[in-house]
């Protein structure tokens, strides 16, 4: 077990190593891309506030509502209602705790700049990355993270790069593989809503005729 934590501590080190060799690699063109893209990257993130919120409380009265019929009811099918509200919630729940992690990330637009700039010298793609960084800078909303997945599919990304940027508290989010998960996240709690609702349809349906 020890040794397993030295391991451990030794790869967080060359990372964090790693980390500040890079930072000491940006250049002026590279901060000032950056910069623009944090701007851009933080007033969407911002904007998105209010309707996120909305997404995330759309699904609680209905998954609520379907945990209680489902204690209610008891039996296989209450295990099943269960097991299902509590799978909803769980997604739910995630994407309450990205949602929080995406505004940290923003609340200083300088600091996740710089590391923007890092994590755009660690592609090793420095030009082409900086170029696409600036396309990304002329859109808007959910588009801008959109644009963001689009530029690092198309990049080649260096072996260890993804353990890397894990010491890059802000600028991680909207790299791979978390920026990919976090939309997948955000799609997921969407449907939820109508599943949530279809399911607590049918549970009060269920429960009201007695097949529950």
């Amino acid at each position: 077990m020890s040794m397993r934590f030295r391991r451990t501590g030794a790869l967080g080190a060359h990372a964090n190593a790693a980390v500040h060799e890079f930072a000491a690699r940006v250049d002026g063109g590279t901060t000032e891309v950056a910069a623009r893209a944090a701007q851009v990257i933080t007033v969407a993130v911002r904007l998105l506030r209010i309707p996120t919120a909305l997404i995330g409380l759309g699904s609680i009265p209905f998954i609520v509502a379907a945990l209680v019929i489902a204690i209610l009811s008891g039996g296989v099918a209450g295990l099943v209602l269960g097991l299902l509200g509590l799978v909803m919630a769980g997604a739910n729940v995630v994407f309450w705790i990205r949602r929080r992690n995406l505004l940290k990330a923003v609340d200083d637009p300088d600091q996740l700049a710089t590391e923007l700039a890092i994590m755009l010298t660690m592609t090793g793609k420095v030009d082409e990355a900086r170029g696409a960084l600036t396309r990304i800078a002329g859109g808007g909303g959910w588009r801008v993270l959109e644009r963001l997945r689009g530029l690092w599919q198309g990049a080649q990304i260096p072996g260890r790069w993804i353990d890397q940027i894990d010491d890059l508290p802000r600028a991680r989010y909207f790299g791979p593989p978390r920026l990919g998960t976090t939309i997948s996240m955000a799609v997921t709690a969407l449907w939820l809503v109508p599943i949530s609702v279809i399911v607590a349809l049918f549970a009060v349906i269920g429960y009201l005729a007695g097949s529950l």
